[in-house]
């Protein structure tokens, strides 16, 4: 079986007939229910010595079951050797403070020198490997002018189950992630929601617009102000964002459809370029000097898929944000 692992059982006498793959999931535990599928389906399975193909099969007490594991395939793209400020690591996952400027997943005009890329070289042999596949499992991601902390799986259980956490949102369960912005303007209320569907822009693909609900995909964010700064005028503050959905720009183009842009953001806040003349000359430099949006995601906790443990991590401003932070309190 091309240096495959074979795994047997016997099945205890007396049990109830049960689906072939959830049978497997106990027996296996180090793979996810969706690769045990995968595997039956290409013949990696058999039952009394015979291949079973379909996860359905029912198998009772006293069956003999085999399982072929093959090695993992070499990830693609390549690992690249980089620099990265890991904040926890062990066997199943790892968390990135990830700076600004770095692309998390390789895509069209970024093959190279990405997260993906990194992570795929530091984690090497430890990377078991997810659907089959020796990489890095990203469950969610950052902009790339976003900085922040972010969790990824490092194979295929860990994966499922971190992915479950995300998709849940942390609506039923133990997920907590909480951004700090520097948006425009002061929100009228303290705490508040943005309920608006979200979909790519017709006119330019690289820009997300809000829709109708029939058009685009429901997206929900809530955000609390945590401090009015220039207090001569108000012309900026601090909030801090968490969302209960995750799509694409979801917080910048919520708080620009709030009238409150983030700072920095050239895509959704080009419209208040003008208010940057406005700031004291420091607060512009630190503008100048921030060349990307002021989003940070500075709060990531998580049930860890093995133990259960809750982890939380935080991380602070990083020095663009809180130059341009420190800056706008000093105005007077």
């Amino acid at each position: 079986m091309n240096d495959a692992t074979r795994h047997e059982w016997i099945l205890e006498d007396g049990l109830a007939p049960e689906r072939l793959d959830r049978v497997l999931a106990r027996l296996q535990g180090d793979l996810s229910r969706s690769r045990l599928q995968a595997l039956i389906r290409d013949g990696q399975v058999t039952v009394d010595g015979a291949p079973v193909l379909d996860p359905n099969r029912k198998v009772a007490g006293g069956a003999r079951i085999g399982l072929n594991v093959p090695p993992p395939v070499p990830a693609e793209p390549a690992g690249e050797v980089m620099a990265l400020s890991i904040v926890y690591e062990d066997d199943d996952v790892i968390v990135i403070d990830k700076p600004p400027g770095l692309v998390v997943h390789p895509a069209a005009g970024h093959d190279s020198g990405t997260l993906v890329n990194a992570l795929i070289a530091h984690c090497g042999e430890s990377l078991s490997g997810i659907g089959g596949v020796k990489r890095p499992g990203i469950v969610h991601r950052l902009d790339k002018d976003t900085s922040g902390l972010l969790v990824v799986a490092k194979n295929d259980v860990a994966h499922q189950a971190l992915s479950a956490q995300f998709a849940d949102h942390g609506r039923t369960g133990p997920l907590e992630r909480a951004y700090l912005a520097i948006v425009w303007g002061v929100p009228e209320r303290r705490r508040g929601t943005v309920e608006a569907a979200l979909a790519r822009s017709t006119h330019n693909r690289e820009k997300i617009v809000v829709v109708g609900e029939e058009r685009g995909r429901y997206a929900i964010t809530h955000y609390e102000l945590l401090e009015s700064l220039s207090p001569a005028q108000p012309m900026a503050s601090l909030v801090r964002c968490e969302l209960e959905t995750g799509r694409t720009h979801q917080i910048r183009v919520h708080m620009a459809h709030l009238g409150h842009p983030l700072l920095g953001d050239a895509t959704y806040g080009s419209g208040f370029k003008t208010k940057a003349n406005r700031l004291a000359e420091r607060s512009q430099e630190a503008l100048a000097t921030l060349r990307r949006q002021a989003l940070h995601a500075a709060i990531l906790g998580f049930e860890h898929p093995r133990s259960g443990e809750f982890l939380r991590f935080e991380s602070p401003l990083p020095a663009d944000i809180a130059a341009l932070l420190e800056a706008l309190r000093a105005e007077i």
